[in-house]
């Protein structure tokens, strides 16, 4: 098995690899490191390497956060005899809190484990492993980037505040396998493979990551006290009870469709996709993954 460890190439990144480099000495195994050079890099390096190397066993293992995971495994959707690993050096990997709990930060102990086979979203010609949403989530994920990049401390949570001032009603339809679940108002909406989004909340409980189905988790338009009373729930996965069922649809489907009046963007594992029409399908069993051993 030959092991390529993807790391984001980004300067401020350097520590990743000094790291990596401290796990890999001493090992005997054949590996390669691969930095990137920016966004996408890690989807086209993966594709372009499987082109060229069709019956080589190889296992891609992203070395970051949810951005570099997904990069990966939209790179090797559908490969038979290519796998991906992870490990957890990013600010979040929400995908991860789905998988049996194990040391993602060892090399030791992914070289010892076990695969399993995960299923994927694919939203129009893109790919989340984790989660996709939109609505206040997706200007939440929007502000979030825009206040990492200018350095503030705990960006998601800043996302949080500033998208309460102006996007609780958003004009956006989703159609569930043709049962439509809204008119043409949400507060936000979560498709969901993983459970987790955002590090910390709990949006999809009953999400598992290869029953070949997608959790829906649509919340209707409310007023803000309303959802400070909720949103408590809401992060500890409290929400499914029957007492939020006129506030939060919770179900499962295997497509769905989302349609704007208005360019809105959908975030894939914390990427930001630009349009106003969206298909989103769940393709089984589509990514091998490789678990650290216990």
């Amino acid at each position: 098995m030959h092991y390529i460890f993807i790391i984001n190439g980004r300067r401020d990144y350097a520590h990743i690899t000094e790291d990596l480099k401290a796990q890999l000495d001493g090992l005997n195994f054949q590996y390669t490191i691969y930095e990137t050079t920016g966004v996408g890099d890690a989807t086209r390096y993966t594709r372009i390497y499987c082109d060229l190397h069709r019956d080589e066993e190889v296992c891609f293992v992203a070395c970051g956060g949810s951005g570099t995971t997904n990069e990966v495994a939209s790179g090797i959707v559908g490969e038979t005899n290519k796998s991906m690993a992870a490990l957890a050096y990013g600010a979040t990997n929400d995908l991860l809190k789905s998988l049996p709990e194990r040391n993602f930060l060892s090399v030791r102990q992914l070289l010892k484990g076990e695969e399993v086979v995960l299923d994927i979203l694919k939203v129009n010609d893109n790919y989340a492993l984790n989660v996709c949403n939109f609505g206040f989530d997706s200007i939440v994920a929007y502000e979030a980037n825009y206040q990492s990049e200018k350095g503030v401390a705990n960006p998601y949570q800043r996302g949080i505040l500033l998208a309460l001032l102006g996007a609780r009603f958003n004009r956006i339809r989703v159609v569930a396998d043709g049962k439509p679940l809204n008119k043409w108002m949400l507060f936000s909406c979560i498709l969901a493979n993983g459970r987790y989004v955002g590090g910390q909340y709990l949006c999809a409980p009953k999400a598992e990551l290869s029953d070949g189905l997608i959790d829906i988790c649509l919340i209707r338009t409310m007023s803000l006290l309303s959802f400070i009373r909720t949103y408590p729930y809401y992060q500890r996965g409290e929400h499914v009870q029957p007492r939020f069922s006129k506030k939060i649809y919770y179900g499962q489907a295997r497509h769905v469709e989302v349609h704007s009046r208005n360019m809105i963007y959908m975030v894939l594992d914390g990427e930001l996709l630009p349009g106003s029409d969206f298909t989103i399908d769940i393709i089984p069993k589509a990514v091998r993954f490789r678990l650290p051993a216990e």
